[in-house]
């Protein structure tokens, strides 16, 4: 194989315009997050800084000492879910139903960053939890995926056949599955997360999406507030949510890639019917546009 089997002319280039756009892509984000948050960060640390002149005025026996000590006590109650207001207490972050919601967080590598074990057998154990559980939640998630976009399919392939129209048939049978998993997936759980946890919609929709996409920041987090009692139902059904929505958001991202790709291919197929017509044909950018993506079937 010669060095120029092996470096492809037409796929360098590709591969570094594509490293460009990514860069860009970032650098582009970085600047408007920098351009949104920078000026608010530095009010909010202004805000704080006044707040504590504020309180080391008015209760003149508490120290800077004393402020650190208090800070450290907010800092552990917070991380174990402990309420420290009125004179009681709840049962904490680690109650089975909302332990099971964190080993679904770990397996499906969203990790908020609220709860985590503090324990030695608790840390050791995690990691081998999430060594073989990460690999069977996205077999498993897959496999879901498939047998969502075969459902999808069937009933693509049988309107197909009754209205004889498949462009238009898959179109909207695509339509029609990305409203109503928008719907059950965001719309729906929005609502939910605003009447039981008191966000507003848009910080209700943030969470949704930070949630299915893995990202987790944790600046939200459902069913972890220490001063609301949440019914036994609502960790099932957010462990349900995370799970489909999962699979779902998946799919749709596979849809996005293969549109992509598909998007690329058919320029480089308009590339290279020019350099056919100017007579330097590709032959190696020929056999890539022979290959054509098609998504596998459930077994």
């Amino acid at each position: 194989m010669g060095i120029k089997d092996t470096f492809n002319l037409a796929w360098v280039p590709s591969m570094l315009l594509l490293g460009l756009v990514y860069l860009t892509y970032v650098l582009i984000g970085g600047v408007v997050f920098w351009k949104l948050e920078g000026d608010l960060g530095q009010k909010d640390i202004s805000l704080l800084l006044r707040s504590k002149n504020i309180l080391l005025t008015t209760y003149p026996c508490l120290n800077q000492e004393g402020l650190e000590a208090v800070a450290q006590v907010v800092q552990d109650a917070s991380k174990v879910g402990l309420s420290l207001r009125g004179n009681y207490t709840t049962d904490g972050f680690w109650k089975f139903t909302s332990s099971a919601v964190f080993a679904a967080t770990v397996v499906t590598t969203i990790g908020y960053g609220n709860m985590s074990p503090s324990s030695d057998a608790g840390q050791i154990f995690c990691v081998f939890f999430a060594l073989f559980g990460i690999p069977l939640n996205v077999v498993v998630l897959n496999r879901v995926g498939k047998y969502m976009l075969a459902l999808e399919r069937n009933i693509s392939d049988f309107l197909v056949k009754k209205t004889k129209r498949r462009r238009c048939t898959r179109f909207f049978v695509h339509l029609v599955s990305y409203l109503s998993g928008t719907v059950l997936f965001f719309v729906v759980p929005m609502i939910v997360f605003q009447m039981h946890e008191g966000w507003t919609f848009s910080q209700a929709i943030y969470y949704c999406f930070i949630t299915l996409s893995t990202i987790g920041f944790g600046d939200f987090v459902a069913d972890s507030n220490p001063e609301k009692a949440y019914p036994e139902w609502y960790s099932v059904l957010m462990a349900s949510w995370i799970f489909f929505g999962l699979a779902w958001l998946a799919l749709v991202i596979n849809h996005s890639i293969d549109i992509l790709e598909r998007l690329s291919n058919h320029l480089k197929q308009r590339r290279g019917g020019q350099k056919q017509e100017g007579g330097s044909p590709d032959t190696g950018e020929a056999d890539e546009k022979a290959e054509t993506k098609t998504p596998p079937e459930p077994q």
